[in-house]
């Protein structure tokens, strides 16, 4: 598990009623309990584990509009422009810097495609610079490749993960929020045929609007209530170095491996695109609508066949009652192992590419499951057959960055606000019936 996840201290008492319950403290339920209390709504939020233990504190940090697909870039400019202002506005350091990202590369159909994603990105007024050669070089100094050539995104930046959902969330909790870790939800009380409420491990909240942001167990609580959400879920591996001369200025991606400079001195690192598969019961009954990017992408998938994600955790088949033990408490934090193998060969791959990091050591590595959808954008939408519920899930490896534009949205939708940004490419709906499922764009 990621280290230096900062507490957040629960409130006392759960209260009988609220405005909104947010499900899930990752980034996007964090952003959207801030978003909600800022504007003087009643919102709880709870927690089965802790706040932004799960994928929201195992992710690389970056805070990008480079590469994102088309659909994503309303919302990601909106979260940029949130990052910017929200350390002064909540008084909390979330670690975000606008440093900008460079990509680097020794094929030209990189650089080709990012050239059409360049085009594309104008209509939008967004900033990103293909480099040539020579700039390349020189944008990664003390690198012993011979790029072809790159891209610079100089208004993108990075935050720090661990620091990020708790202290959105305890700025909410200063704004009214009241929030609860160590308490899942079991799911929710309906009556005529819409959300009543919420019903808890220790009770049960009153509400007519809940926000469903539970990530990679999303799926599983959706199932509960008869609603198929088709996720798909991967593991990823990063590691964390200790501190060491910063060889590497700003977040830096290439074909074998991404890098982002931490505020304590070291680096956090992924191989590039890699990630494994553990399949159980959800991988298999959604098989079908994933076979097209499966297909895609097997080369760089690792495929792992095992019986527990059919026992265990978020892709097991499980029924519970509202009166019993739950997955979500029977497994308070998914802390998948790191793969190893894929540690070495990034640290291996980084140090081959700037020599000066000889000698830098993993303080630690971890493994995190990444939540995704058919058309890898995410899910931030009402559900027509249960009136009251939002969901805020399916983001696709790439919601962090993103996270305080996909709270906004959620909180706009909670409290039928007009929605920052418009809604439609994000609809469940089109999971269900198809309509505008594309496959996926360039992450």
């Amino acid at each position: 598990m990621p280290a230096l996840i900062q507490y957040v201290q629960d409130s006392l008492y759960l209260p009988e009623s609220a405005d909104v319950v947010i499900i899930g403290g990752g980034i996007a339920g964090a952003s959207a309990c801030w978003e909600l209390a800022r504007q003087g709504v009643s919102v709880v939020l709870v927690e089965k584990g802790l706040i932004g233990a799960e994928q929201s504190s195992r992710n690389w940090g970056w805070c990008r509009q480079q590469n994102r697909d088309e659909r994503e870039l309303p919302l990601i400019i909106h979260a940029l422009q949130r990052w910017q202002t929200l350390n002064e506005e909540t008084g909390e350091e979330l670690g975000f810097r606008r440093t900008g990202l460079v990509y680097a590369t020794r094929n030209e159909q990189d650089i080709a495609a990012w050239d059409k994603w360049n085009q594309m990105a104008k209509n939008y007024h967004i900033r990103s610079n293909i480099l040539n050669a020579e700039q390349a070089k020189q944008m990664t100094p003390g690198s012993t490749t011979s790029w072809k050539g790159g891209v610079h995104s100089p208004d993108d930046g990075h935050a720090e993960p661990s620091m990020a959902a708790p202290g959105l969330v305890r700025a909410a909790m200063r704004k009214g929020a009241q929030v609860f870790q160590q308490c899942a939800v079991r799911g929710l009380d309906i009556s005529a045929g819409r959300v009543s409420g919420v019903v808890t491990e220790r009770g049960t909240i009153k509400t007519s609007r809940v926000i469903c942001a539970a990530g990679v167990w999303t799926s599983m609580f959706c199932r509960r209530h008869g609603i198929e959400l088709p996720l798909g879920n991967v593991i990823g591996t990063a590691f964390r170095t200790l501190p060491i001369k910063q060889a590497i200025a700003l977040p830096f991606y290439t074909e074998r491996f991404a890098v982002r400079p931490q505020m304590d001195g070291g680096y956090t690192v992924s191989v590039s695109g890699r990630g494994r598969l553990e399949a159980g019961f959800q991988g298999l009954k959604y098989s079908r609508q994933f076979y097209s990017t499966f297909k895609a992408r097997r080369k760089n998938l690792t495929i792992v066949p095992s019986l527990k994600p059919f026992i265990s955790g978020p892709e097991a088949l499980a029924n519970w009652s509202m009166d019993g033990l739950s997955p979500f408490e029977k497994m308070r934090i998914l802390d998948p192992a790191a793969d190893q193998q894929m540690v070495q060969e990034g640290l291996a791959a980084m140090v081959r590419e700037f020599p000066e990091l000889q000698g830098v050591r993993v303080a630690q590595s971890w493994g995190g499951m990444i939540d995704s959808t058919p058309d890898a954008i995410p899910v931030i939408s009402e559900v027509a057959q249960l009136p009251g519920l939002i969901l805020s899930a399916g983001y696709s490896g790439h919601g962090f960055g993103i996270g305080p534009g996909a709270g906004r949205l959620a909180a706009d939708l909670a409290t039928n606000n007009p929605p920052i940004v418009d809604p439609t490419p994000y609809r469940y709906a089109r999971l269900i019936d198809g309509s505008g499922l594309d496959t996926p764009g360039m992450m």
